[in-house]
């Protein structure tokens, strides 16, 4: 017994997409992970000029459309 010709191509074809779609998958994975690996170093680099900027202006909240700052106000401990 054998199924029929078309009936065999589609399966063919049903499995080619999930081929497919599998290696998709796993590209997209390498991607993100890259994606990630990037905003890793940016973060760093941010926190690193988060530091620099407190030794030299202390604890501020800066304005990012305009430059100024206004000093952070200290909670007191209760």
């Amino acid at each position: 017994m054998r199924i029929t010709d078309e009936e065999l191509e589609l399966i063919r074809k049903q499995q080619t997409k999930i081929a497919q779609i599998k290696q998709d998958i796993g590209t997209l994975e390498l991607r993100k992970h890259e994606v990630m690996g990037v905003m890793l170093d940016v973060n760093q680099e941010v926190e690193e000029t988060k530091t620099k900027l407190e030794e030299k202006y202390g604890r501020v909240n800066i304005n990012l459309d305009d430059g100024t700052y206004t000093d952070v106000e200290e909670e007191e401990a209760k």
